[in-house]
This record gives structure tokens, sequence and C-alpha cells, in this order.
């Protein structure tokens, strides 16, 4: 079992496990330190060196980076520390598109949160504006949008994409200024090797990364996704009756946390103008409505019809494992065939 440590930050006593960064110490135990790059299901690089701290006997700290010590002492804010920290805001948001009454992040922005906390000069920021923000939208994928005028380079897609998904087709391309998140060969993100999971849309700090037409959701139910048998945990937002949001459930234990593209963008189906409310029969050529009794009667009427090796089924992973199951025992114990078919695709 890890050891526990006793440290003080901001005159509070708290303990922590060995090995555990001053930040994540810190905010366990509700106290607040600014931080921008740092992700708890990511390692931590201290890009942003916005979550620095003092610590008695040295100099100014990255509190991400740094594991907590016995006996140590810590603060978090200073007039000195503030000061640093405001000038790592300016040229955080120096290249950043702040038209934040526009963008799908306002009020869920981090960047947001940590301008109000730290503070800083607009004016200031307008002056040392140069080059203007002038990169071309993203929208090559279907179901999110790539805005890098408002991309703040804290890399937390790079390292979902490599240490959660293990694609690694992002990465840290240009430099200086004109560093930015690009594929190889700085192309759409719809032609690189990008899977759309969209792990790195649900954990963008800013409003670089967002799904198409996003909406808010009324209410959200924890729920299963529908599509295989693997059972992840899924939070579905609705409003107006309608499907509008699908996020990870992060202690789900079949999923921990992760959804593949159908889980994550494919629930639109259940407000689809397109699915069917009522059964429909071919007559003279033509799919017209009818009632449930009038569709069941002539399945198995056509059932009867049909001799051992005439028949097939294909199930649905929109069933129940129990439905499914009935559907496998008529089709071989009743209709003798062992001709039944699934649609789920891992």
């Amino acid at each position: 079992m890890s050891e526990l440590v006793s440290l003080t930050i901001d005159g509070r006593e708290i303990q922590a496990v060995e090995g555990t960064s001053i930040l994540r110490a810190a905010l366990a135990n509700d106290i607040y330190i600014p931080h921008l790059c740092d992700h708890e299901d990511l390692t931590s690089v201290g890009i942003c060196r916005v979550c620095l701290v003092e610590i008695e006997g040295r100099r100014p700290t990255v509190s991400c980076m740094t594991p907590v010590e016995e006996g140590m002492v810590v603060h978090t804010s200073s007039e000195e520390l503030d000061q640093v920290r405001k000038v790592n805001m300016e040229l955080l948001v120096l290249h950043h598109d702040y038209d934040c009454q526009n963008c799908a992040k306002n009020s869920k922005c981090q960047l947001q949160e940590l301008t109000r906390y730290v503070g800083i000069d607009e004016d200031r920021i307008n002056a040392m504006r140069q080059p203007e923000l002038d990169i071309p939208l993203d929208d090559s994928n279907v179901y999110y949008l790539r805005d890098l005028n408002k991309c703040v380079l804290c890399g937390i897609c790079v390292r979902t994409c490599e240490e959660i998904q293990g694609d690694e087709c992002i990465d840290f391309t240009f430099r200086g200024i004109e560093t930015r998140i690009g594929v190889l060969g700085d192309k759409p993100i719809a032609e690189s090797t990008c899977v759309t999971c969209g792990e790195c849309v649900t954990r963008c700090p800013v409003g670089a990364l967002v799904p198409r037409h996003a909406i808010e959701p009324t209410y959200e139910i924890d729920t299963i996704c529908p599509f295989c048998g693997c059972g992840c945990g899924v939070s579905v937002g609705a409003r107006g009756g309608k499907v509008v949001s699908s996020i990870a459930v992060p202690d789900s234990p079949a999923s921990g946390g992760s959804l593949c593209v159908k889980g994550r963008f494919g629930l639109g189906f259940v407000s689809s103008p397109d699915r069917l409310t009522t059964p429909l029969i071919r007559k003279d050529g033509e799919l017209v409505e009818a009632s449930w009794e009038e569709a069941i009667s002539l399945i198995a009427e056509k059932f009867g019809q049909y001799k051992d090796g005439q028949f097939a089924t294909i199930a649905s992973a929109k069933c129940t494992v129990e439905d499914n199951y009935a559907i496998q025992k008529f089709t071989r114990a009743v209709m003798g065939t062992n001709n039944i078919d699934h649609c789920a695709r891992l």
C-alpha cells in the first residue's frame, strides 16, 4: 500500500498518496490551483505554466509536475506568483479567438474560468496580437469541428490520441508562433488516420474541438450503449424529446469512460424522421402502413410456407440480450436453421 505524506497548502495541512502531484493533491482537497494542460486521465507535461506555486525554500514550481513531499509548505498565491501567472495567461490567449458569445464552449470553457481567476488586460492583448488569426475552419469531419484559432496548444488532444486511443494521428506541427496541432502533411482531419472516437473532443478545454450542432441538453440519463455487446456506459442528454448528446460514463466497468464513434455520435437515430413508427406491408408492389395484428398474422403465415434451410434471421444490436437470445432460439429450434447473423461489427 502506498504511503501517505503530510504537507501544508495555503495554511491547510493535508495528506496525499506519495508520488501524487501537488496540483492533484490540492484539487482533491478542494484547494483550487489554476491549470489548463493537466487532465486526470493523462500524464502531466507542464505545458501551460499556469499552475505555478511557491514552495518554501524553492523558486516558483510547476505544481502538476512536482510530487508531494513530507513537510512541504506550499503557497498557491502571492504578488510575484500572480504576476508571473498573469503573463503566462496573456501568452496563452494572445493568439486565441475569444469571441466567447459565439463559441459552443461558452460558460464551459476552462480558459474562461482561468481568465476570470487570473485576469488579463484586453487592451494589452490586442496591442500584442500579431499576426491576425486566419487559420481556416476544418469542417471535414462529419461529427466535429476543428477551429485552430481557438487552440491554446495545451496538448491534451495529442496525449489523448496517443495514450487513450493509441492512434497518434495528431501532433504539434510547425515552429514558433506558427505552431499548431495538425496531422501528417497538415491535411484536413478527415484525411488522417483519425477514427472519430471523439475522445479528444470531450477533453478539449476550449472551443477548438466541438461537436457539430452542439445543443445543451435539458437532462441526462445514464444508460448502456445499444450498438454492440460491449455494454459501454453512456450518459444520454435529451432536450425537447430528442437525443442531443452522448458522453461516456466515467466509472463504467465495461468501458472505463471511453466510447467509440457510434456510442458518442451515433445515437441520433432515436430521433430520426426516417425511423419507422408503424409496421409496413408490401401490397401491389408498394409498402403501406398496417396494424401490428395484421403484420404479425402475415409473418406467421409466411413462416409456415418455408422449409428447413430456407429461412434466415438477422438480429439487431439495438435489442436486449434476452431478445436476441429468443430470436436465435426461435431460428434454430422452431425454424430449423442455423442461418442467423447480427448487425454488430466491432
